[in-house]
């Protein structure tokens, strides 16, 4: 399950990031609490998780040509370096008692700004990390169980935080941890890059990009699966303090519970993943894990006890995530190495940059019809999305 840890410039990675999402986790219960302890509203939780993805989205097909122009190993530097100027910002307002949901969403903001390269050239640059392909499978599949390691510490974490001091020190605690990350980069030894695609125009390259997506017969279809469950089933989260206030009646411990079960389930689903070999049957790991993910959040919609919601959202967050790391591992096997920046930036587009549409109408539907209804129609909408993407993935036989 750790043979992409035999590459030295991964292992660093895999050391640095690790510390640095559980800050990122403590900061994104943080935010999410406060906004809940400000407002109580359901429709601005789901404003702040759109402000903070929709220049994800917005610049995303921008920011991946420039990444397959850029060293993506100093776009990584510059992104952490910003991202721990945001938390010191949000820690410094919070700590003082100042901040605002206008300061929330401002910030919020500027953290979408920039994971619209962030994340691009985190994705192509694990290629740059293991060098051996027959890793890269292996290599994303920790990266996943990173994020959910951190997912289940994290929260946890934070809800302790909160409760013993607020939010603040959870930003500030943040902020600290993106200097493991940093000299987990400085400390690599990167292999100079040949110059990538410096003489055509950004919009032409943007148009060869989308081009390439659009005829390639694999890579089409998961990334419209991929942007539609994110529209539909993953804004789920911002939602997570309602049901942890509203519907159970606890407080930032219960959303902590229910922010780690979730992150529980990830951890389970990619360490399986990250003990197969190769891509062969990921396009049906993707539908049966896709499956899961919608009926679990039906099943977390109609619950309304803790006991239940907490295996409900383990299975949720299982399917999540092997659907997500399976289409990972398809996209970076099958996509030419010269486009793979643009095709990231749509990934980045489909997964990520969905979020603040779903968040938004999250809110809005949470306000009108419940938090509950909200999750339960939202699930309903992934199942038919899968089922639809695996009838049409029946004719991949190539990767089946």
């Amino acid at each position: 399950m750790s043979r992409a840890l035999r590459h030295r410039n991964y292992r660093l990675f895999f050391a640095g990031q690790g510390v640095s999402l559980i800050g990122t986790w403590l900061t994104r219960v943080a935010m999410s609490w406060l906004v809940y302890r400000l407002t109580h509203s359901a429709l601005l939780l789901g404003t702040v998780g759109f402000a903070s993805q929709i220049p994800t989205f917005l610049l995303a097909p921008v920011a991946g040509v420039l990444v397959d122009r850029w060293s993506r190993h100093r776009v990584l530097v510059a992104t952490q370096v910003l991202a721990m100027i945001q938390s010191a910002l949000l820690a410094f307002f919070a700590l003082r008692g100042t901040i605002t949901v206008t300061q929330l969403l401002l910030l919020g903001a500027f953290q979408g700004l920039i994971n619209a390269f962030d994340t691009p050239a985190r994705q192509s640059f694990v290629i740059e990390m293991v060098a051996t392909r027959d890793d890269l499978p292996n290599a994303i599949a920790l990266n996943s169980s990173m994020v959910n390691v951190a997912r289940l510490v994290g929260p946890s974490v934070a809800g302790v935080l909160i409760g013993w001091t607020g939010e603040g020190w959870c930003f500030a605690l943040d902020a600290v941890s993106y200097l493991a990350v940093i000299a987990s980069l400085l400390a690599m030894r990167i292999q100079p890059q040949p110059p990538r695609g410096k003489g055509a125009a950004l919009l032409v390259e943007m148009r060869d990009g989308l081009r390439y997506v659009a005829r390639a017969p694999t890579i089409g279809p998961l990334l419209l699966l991929l942007a539609v469950v994110s529209l539909t089933g993953i804004p789920y989260m911002v939602l997570m303090p309602i049901f942890a206030g509203d519907v159970f009646h606890g407080g930032p411990h219960t959303l902590g519970v229910l922010t780690a079960s979730t992150g529980t389930g990830a951890i389970i689903g990619v360490l399986w993943l990250a003990s197969r070999r190769g891509h062969q049957g990921l396009l049906r790991v993707v539908g049966i894990a896709g499956a899961l993910f919608g009926a679990a959040l039906v099943g977390f919609g109609l619950s309304r006890t803790v006991w239940l919601a907490v295996p409900l959202l383990v299975a949720t967050g299982g399917g999540m995530m092997v659907q997500m790391a399976a289409s990972n591992t398809l996209l970076q096997t099958l996509v030419d190495d010269d486009k793979r920046g643009r095709v990231m930036s749509f990934y980045t587009m489909a997964f990520f940059g969905m979020m603040p549409l779903g968040s938004l109408a999250g809110g809005l539907l949470g306000a009108r019809i419940g938090a509950p209804a909200t999750v339960m129609w939202g699930g309903a909408a992934t199942l038919v999305a899968v089922l639809l993407f695996s009838v049409r993935a029946r004719t991949f036989s190539a990767l089946k």
